[in-house]
């Protein structure tokens, strides 16, 4: 049996769909050719991850595992040596990630669901208040207030964290529109904070004060979703 072909990374580059007519994957130290299959037109799978690359970290956090891989042509072995998004990652990491693979790409994406449960409950709860008049629910959204600012500082903590070691700090619009996004939250989550500590009663008395600051909570909401369109734009693209 004649020894299968091997493939440096530098290789593997050059077969990404658009250079050459064909578009090679590797995942764990083999090459298979993905071509043919209309999951990988013009070399790019989802829009998210492009031929001539090794897939082996990106297969661990993708919605389906390798077997999908067994139905295309495997073209030879890939050549032992870090990923270049591996690179510049020290090999303590490297080593951990490999007996602990959630620390790698499930930070952010575990911390980022509380600031987004909390904005958007901050300001359900202060029109529970209006409606309904009991300042129990005026009082617990001013709870949650406190909970969103240090939720949301550990989620824009982990996001920089996973953007350099999954994505390589490449910088796109998903990325510019999530730190913008989530740097003015912080700053208006701040603000109402001090606003409803400096007058406790904002709410509860009414007049052009208590509009303005039940805009301010809406906004919350509104900038949470955004960032979650976002983000969800980079996990299950379209």
């Amino acid at each position: 049996m004649a020894p299968e072909k091997e493939f440096t990374s530098e290789d593997l580059k050059l077969h990404n769909g658009k250079d050459q007519p064909t578009a090679y994957v590797a995942h764990e130290g083999k090459v298979y050719d993905v071509s043919g299959s209309r999951m990988w037109k013009e070399g790019l799978h989802m829009r998210r991850h492009g031929a001539g690359a090794d897939l082996t970290a990106d297969i661990k956090g993708a919605p389906h595992g390798p077997e999908v891989l067994a139905r295309v042509p495997r073209v030879g072995v890939l050549k032992p040596g870090k990923p270049p998004m591996d690179e510049n990652i020290p090999e303590v990491l490297l080593t951990l990630f490999e007996k602990v693979p959630m620390l790698r790409r499930h930070p952010h994406p575990m911390t980022v669901h509380f600031p987004l449960a909390f904005c958007l409950a901050v300001p359900l709860f202060n029109l529970l208040y209006l409606l309904f008049g009991e300042v129990t629910f005026e009082r617990t959204a001013f709870h949650l207030l406190v909970l969103a600012i240090p939720s949301a500082a550990l989620a824009m903590t982990t996001g920089p964290y996973t953007w350099w070691l999954n994505y390589g700090a490449k910088m796109n619009i998903n990325i510019a529109v999530k730190m913008t996004g989530s740097s003015v939250l912080f700053v208006l989550l701040v603000a109402g904070f001090l606003w409803r500590l400096w007058r406790p009663g904002v709410l509860l008395f009414g007049g052009t004060a208590a509009i303005e600051y039940f805009v301010l909570t809406c906004l919350y909401a509104v900038i949470v979703t955004v960032l979650g369109w976002f983000g969800a734009k980079m996990t299950f693209p379209a």
